[in-house]
Formats: C-alpha cells, structure tokens, sequence
C-alpha cells in the first residue's frame, strides 16, 4: 500500500519490512505521513486537549505491534483503530465527556488550513454546516457515529472503515445507511454529499 507524505509517495509496506529488518528510524516515515488523520480521528472521536498525547502513544503502540500486522493489508485503517481505542481509554480514564465546543474546537484545529483566497462567506458557511454537523453528530448512537466519522470527515473508503472499525463491510454498509438515514431527519436540508465532504474534497 501507498500513502503520500507531504509531496512524496511513501511505499507502506518497504517502510514496515525495514523496520522490521532493524531500522526502526524508517517508521519516521509512516510517522510523518499519518499524523494529521491520526489527530483528525483522536479529535472527532472526543480526545480534545489530549488528541496529540493520544496520537503519539498509538504510533508507539503501533510501532511495538508492527510484528503483527498482516502483510498486504493498509496501515492507515489499521493505525487508527489503534488511535480509536486510544482515545476511548483515554476519556474513560479522565472520567469526563468532552463538550461539544472543545470537539469542535479541537477538530477545527486539527483540520487542514483554509486557503487564504478562499471566499470569506464560503469560509465561513462550510464553519456553520461543520458545527450543525458536529452538533447532529452527537445526537447519533457510538457506532453511528463512528462510522459517520471513519466514512466522510476521515475520508476513508468503505474497506478502511471496516478494517478500521472491526467490522464486517456489510455491517459497515448498513450502519452508515442508518446513520445518515437519522441525519437527514436532524438536519433538513442535508446532503451526504455536501455537507459530510466540506473539510476537503475527497473520496465517497
């Protein structure tokens, strides 16, 4: 598998058996090329002010189990699995539910910047539909929105959201449908399309 760090392309898989052949300073690469999804996903999923020391355990965690990752698989969708329970022992532990605003906060930041000739009220509309999103979000069960946010706000295809998630794609499939079913009913003018894709164009 290949992934782009920065404007290069970085081949996952000659990463990985270098490591595992002994130049642990290779893993660098997947380091640099996951970072911002692996904050993107620690955010979304309610890690706030600790999205970045939840990221960095993950990358050892996932450093530490690279022995057993399966050859011939993705290692995005497999890192943020990692990162997903990551953050879920992190909130237990804390004891505390993030508010809405510090997720949104959070996510915000972790997204990438908007381009300085963006139009202002393009800019500032993609913000409002964001937090209407983020605000429905919260409305949904765990799985719905995991699945929602593996799905669209990470971008993932529908193959990394089930490796991510642990679940079947069937079981992935029909979730989602559930789940955006409910999201149209809690924001009536939402479109898939549209509104789930603002944080850059990418792929359905």
């Amino acid at each position: 598998m290949r992934t782009r760090e920065g404007g290069r392309i970085v081949d996952e898989a000659a990463v990985i058996a270098r490591v595992r052949a002994g130049e642990p300073e290779a893993y660098a690469q997947l380091v640099r090329a996951h970072t911002g999804i692996a904050l993107r996903a620690a955010t979304a999923l309610g890690a706030g002010a600790d999205a970045e020391d939840v990221v960095q355990q993950a990358f050892v965690k996932a450093y530490c189990a690279l022995g057993r990752f399966r050859e011939g698989t993705a290692f995005k969708p497999w890192l943020l699995a990692i990162v997903a329970n990551e953050t879920r022992n992190t909130v237990r532990t804390a004891a505390r539910q993030r508010t809405l605003a510090d997720r949104e906060a959070a996510f915000v930041e972790a997204e990438p910047l908007i381009p300085e000739s963006a139009d202002p009220a393009v800019a500032t509309l993609r913000t409002e539909r964001r937090s209407a999103l983020l605000a429905a979000l919260e409305q949904l069960s765990e799985e719905h929105r995991l699945v929602v946010t593996y799905r669209y706000l990470l971008e993932m295809d529908e193959s990394e959201t089930a490796q991510a998630l642990g679940w079947p794609r069937g079981t992935v499939k029909s979730r989602l449908s559930r789940a955006l079913r409910k999201l149209a009913r809690l924001l009536p003018d939402f479109r898939p399309g549209d509104e789930l894709r603002e944080g850059g164009e990418g792929r359905a």
